[in-house]
């Protein structure tokens, strides 16, 4: 029961377009920190559709850090964790694709998917396992979602519940 949740929204089609970072380290099943950050994407524009799901635009993040500043604040907090994401290979994505762009050497970290483990677990007695119907089902209010923060915390508590 020692993981990190993790959560991205980016900016456009771009998986190393980043905007926002949501993580919650988990310790011996309890939520022991968490950590949310803007980013100033690369590349650096928004497309319609994502502000739309996130609320976030390009004045929001323009003095943001880059990806590279945050995840000097990220890395000594889930070193040696598991990383775990509702839908984990979008996330894995992001990360493995913004690395690139930073030209950085991605660690292999490990991921666990919440939103396989929910089709494993639910079955169809879910109307579907979009991550605020999972997080409902485990007894989780996601009132902001598509906040990564927020979309991470549900996340851990669909991990502690089901995984």
């Amino acid at each position: 029961m020692n993981f990190a949740a993790i959560d991205f929204e980016t900016a456009n089609e771009c998986r190393s377009s980043v905007c926002s970072v949501g993580v919650v380290i988990v310790r011996k099943g309890k939520i022991v920190d968490k950590f949310y950050s803007l980013i100033n994407p690369e590349p650096g524009y928004y497309k319609w559709f994502c502000s739309q799901v996130h609320g976030l635009c390009e004045a929001d993040t323009c003095n943001a850090p880059v990806f590279s500043e945050v995840w000097k604040q990220i890395t000594p907090k889930i070193e040696g964790l598991p990383l775990v994401a509702h839908n984990a290979c979008f996330d894995e994505g992001c990360l493995k694709a913004v690395f690139q762009v930073y030209q950085m050497d991605y660690p292999d970290y490990t991921f666990y998917d919440t939103l396989t483990a929910s089709r494993a677990h639910f079955g169809r007695s879910l109307e579907n396992h979009q991550l605020h119907t999972v997080a409902a089902a485990c007894g989780y209010d996601l009132t902001q979602h598509h906040h990564a923060l927020a979309d991470a915390e549900a996340c851990a508590a669909i991990a502690m519940k089901i995984l």
